[in-house]
């Protein structure tokens, strides 16, 4: 297989606007890109092969004009048993931790309706920029279910409990100045130039120090289930660790003599 030669999916397609950035679409358009078992799936792999490519950013988007994701597929979910309904739920939440975990940062670009599943698969990248014509919101309790990929969790911390609480219990949909203004997103961008936005974020996130990058996101994202103690004492630890790399002296020597640095990820 060549360079950036992904395998094929189903649901998914996958695309590089620059050799170390991956573009990952959902491709369910008629469907409004719901989440079935399938995608879910296939989600999985994608975060797995790319874990082999020397990406530093993945951004993931929604096929169509009208949808990131409307939320898991409810036609697949009705006639779940409880016990089938664990199993969809710890896959939906283990594939979205992946996210958490990968070498490489991301980008959820929320270009229509993120609704459900589909709001808690933006939840899980580290950064989300939303069209100006995004939908968002947590509508499980509409269905008599709460949510079950993680948004009962991620929600709470990227907006506050209280916020948090009035968009899963009410399930109310908001649009994306609200979600600007709650935190819950980093921009609203216009829909025609979500995508060019989302490259340039990423060509800047990758344009810098690899290794920083990588114990940037693991300090963050370790450090919000720790005592704050612990996860200062986790970053000392880190930031030590990082004096040992040539990235670190290829940083500082470029600093010092006033010209880009050359980073080499080692």
């Amino acid at each position: 297989m060549s360079e950036h030669e992904a395998p094929q999916f189903q649901t998914l397609d996958i695309s590089w606007p620059a050799p170390d950035i991956a573009l990952l679409t959902l491709n369910r358009p008629k469907q409004l890109n719901a989440l079935n078992e399938t995608l879910l799936e296939e989600l999985g792999l994608v975060l797995g092969y790319l874990e082999h490519q020397r990406i530093r950013v993945l951004m993931i988007t929604g096929a169509g004009e009208k949808a990131f994701a409307a939320g898991a597929d409810i036609s697949q979910m009705q006639d779940l048993t409880p016990a089938q309904a664990r199993n969809f739920s710890q896959l939906g939440s283990r594939v979205f931790a992946g996210l958490a975990t990968a070498s490489y940062a991301s980008i959820a670009l929320v270009n229509g309706f993120a609704l459900g599943g589909g709001c808690e698969l933006a939840l899980a990248c580290d950064m989300m920029l939303v069209s100006d014509k995004a939908k968002l919101g947590q509508p499980e309790v509409t269905l008599g279910v709460p949510a079950g990929f993680g948004g009962t969790q991620r929600l709470p911390r990227r907006v506050g409990p209280a916020i948090a609480m009035e968009l899963l219990l009410t399930g109310r949909m908001i649009n994306a100045e609200e979600a600007l203004r709650i935190g819950l997103c980093n921009r609203v961008v216009e829909a025609d130039k979500l995508i060019e936005a989302g490259t340039k974020l990423a060509e800047e996130i990758a344009s810098k120090g690899p290794q920083a990058v990588r114990m940037t996101r693991e300090l963050v994202h370790r450090g919000l289930s720790m005592p704050l103690k612990e996860a200062c004492e986790l970053e000392s630890d880190l930031f030590a660790l990082a004096f040992s790399t040539e990235d670190q002296k290829e940083g500082m020597a470029a600093f010092i003599e006033k010209r880009a640095p050359h980073f080499k990820d080692q």
